[in-house]
């Protein structure tokens, strides 16, 4: 996850996140003070590296508040992305459409 200051460093974030590996959009999450948290999932190397573009980019625009992965989500916390109110609409990127 990246999470920011400003919608704009987060959508920068996404997009170079989902363009530099194979993971998938889950959500993103405005709170506030502007605070922007967008979550990806896939395979652990590839979220670490579309984590770590996802901060690069966003920092280059706004400002980067932090990134975080967290190695095989359990299942139950996994269900509170996906199930909590304002879950936005999945994105798969990459060629291949897989996801881990």
């Amino acid at each position: 996850m990246v999470e920011t200051r400003g919608f704009l460093a987060a959508v920068e974030a996404a997009d170079a996140m989902c363009k530099t590996a194979p993971v998938e959009l889950v959500r993103y999450e405005v709170v506030r003070d502007a605070r922007v948290t967008v979550v990806v999932r896939g395979a652990v190397a590839e979220v670490e590296s579309a984590v770590r573009a996802g901060g690069h980019a966003a920092g280059r625009v706004g400002e980067l508040l932090g990134t975080h992965v967290i190695p095989a989500l359990e299942t139950d916390v996994e269900i509170l992305f996906r199930g909590a109110p304002g879950v936005k609409p999945e994105r798969r990127s990459g060629s291949s459409g897989r996801s881990a």
